[in-house]
């Protein structure tokens, strides 16, 4: 299942160069409030990472002062904290447990499309949402890979940039659905696309991926144009994914039709999403990515609560 768009509305020239995407994406991700960072931070219970977790451990950064305990050695005592008190005090790094998030958006031909030259390519808003939240991810400690793309999960100082390479490469399968990849049990999985593909095979696709215990995020992107079919007249249609043309003499008299599939379409992907315990999240390409980045922010935050 693709959408049609109309020839005189299709916007065929070519998506944003990797650096201007790239740009965007950083710009995107450094405009979020550093409160709201700090904030899911703390409500769970996190001291690197957004859905890590705090305790004590071997690691390099300071966690707290704690009394000495029979089977302590030596050389974890803290001799400036003990010497200002009448107790013998232990010095306790964190342990650092970063969770891996895997990434993945749709390739498929209908995301190369916009309905107005205002408007941001369908992928070139996906790549910008996936880098923008890598590079998030990354400075709270998390490991990122690219699904069906990465061989591994990459963390650290230069992960975002080779994330990026990955991801703007367009290297991997342009297909509407993502790969049924078995992943680690208590990972994380965010899919970016418009979810055009028949809902069984999205389905099938989402069922394998959480079969292990994975826990995940749809976000769909939507054009404006897909949502309210807002051409009048005689209309010829062309498919984006090897489908015949198609010729509608009124276009306003298929409207309401049109709307009632489609609304039906995105309350299955959504009801798909809820059954496997997924969160959904709807995006139109008309607004700005930082609402969608916001709202998978804290949506992900809340996977550390659950």
């Amino acid at each position: 299942m693709s959408i049609f768009a109309a020839t005189a509305s299709v916007v065929s020239g070519p998506p944003q160069d990797a650096h201007a995407r790239r740009l965007a994406a950083e710009s995107a991700a450094s405009r979020l409030p550093a409160l709201l960072v700090a904030a899911q931070r703390v409500a769970n219970t996190v001291a690197q990472g957004v859905h890590g977790r705090r305790r004590a451990g071997p690691g390099e950064t300071f966690w707290q002062f704690r009394r000495y305990m029979p089977g302590d050695t030596v050389d974890r005592i803290d001799w400036r904290q003990t010497a200002k008190t009448d107790h013998v005090f232990v010095r306790e790094t964190e342990w650092e447990a970063a969770q891996t998030v895997w990434l993945w958006r749709d390739r498929s031909p209908s995301m190369a499309w916009a309905s107005s030259a205002k408007l941001p390519h369908k992928l070139d808003r996906a790549e910008l949402l996936l880098v923008a939240l890598a590079s998030l991810l990354t400075r709270g400690g998390e490991r990122v890979g690219v699904l069906g793309a990465s061989p591994r999960p990459l963390h650290g100082r230069f992960a975002v940039n080779r994330l990026a390479d990955t991801v703007f490469a367009r290297n991997d399968p342009a297909t509407g659905v993502p790969p049924a990849a078995r992943l680690a049990r208590h990972s994380t999985v965010v899919l970016v696309g418009d979810f055009l593909a028949p809902l069984a095979e999205t389905d099938a696709a989402i069922r394998t991926l959480a079969a292990g215990g994975t826990r995940g995020h749809v976000v769909h992107l939507i054009d404006p144009a897909e949502e309210g079919l807002p051409y009048n007249g005689r209309t010829r249609f062309d498919g984006l994914e090897n489908e015949d043309s198609l010729l509608v003499s009124r276009v306003e008299n298929v409207r309401g039709d049109y709307r009632r599939v489609f609304v039906d379409h995105v309350a299955g992907l959504r009801d798909i999403a809820r059954a496997y315990g997924w969160n959904y999240v709807e995006h139109r390409t008309d607004r700005a990515p930082e609402m969608a980045l916001m709202a998978l922010w804290l949506a992900l935050a809340n996977d550390g609560k659950r």
